[in-house]
């Protein structure tokens, strides 16, 4: 026997959503129900103001406007020396921040000249300190060198730090 033809669609059926003990217009905390947030984060403006390498690796942001205040007790204990690794890490940390700040800024030219410079600056300091101390990478290692990851002196023992 053949099916009639209808005009109405049909209804895909949709499993039943588990509320669990708070509901499905509420979120479960320790101990009882809340209610549900929709969270908001203002867009960042063209050209913002930014910290330096070094001042933003200390306080986890390369954007004053992004800087959390209850972290000025912990920024106040993190001082970090300046070093030649230091500064590979505040280089690689702002050319991150920058990457990040360029996915929803991609036409800013100013920051985009700044990020190209940050990872010409950071290769050149790698390709410096390598020279002097090793790989700083297990990645950095070539076929030729064999898996020398292990040498003695670490780079620490003969300034690598320095």
């Amino acid at each position: 026997m053949e099916k009639p033809e209808s005009n109405v669609p049909a209804v895909p059926s949709v499993p039943a959503v588990p509320t669990g003990p708070c509901g499905t217009d509420m979120g479960s905390l320790p101990g009882n129900c809340g209610a549900l947030a929709f969270p908001f984060v203002a867009m960042q403006g063209p050209n913002p103001v930014r910290f330096s390498r070094m001042e933003a690796l200390q306080t986890g942001t390369l954007f004053p406007g992004l800087d959390l205040p209850f972290k000025a007790a912990i920024q106040a204990r993190t001082k970090m020396a300046n070093t030649a690794l230091v500064e590979l890490m505040a280089l690689d940390f702002a050319i991150d921040e920058l990457g990040l700040y360029l996915v929803t800024h991609a036409n800013d030219q100013e920051v985009l000249q700044l990020y190209w410079s940050y990872i010409k600056l950071a290769q050149e300091g790698r390709e410096k300190y390598q020279k002097m101390y090793g790989p700083l990478l297990q990645t950095d290692l070539t076929p030729e060198e064999g898996y020398a990851w292990l040498k003695d002196p670490w780079p620490w023992e003969e300034g690598g730090n320095d």
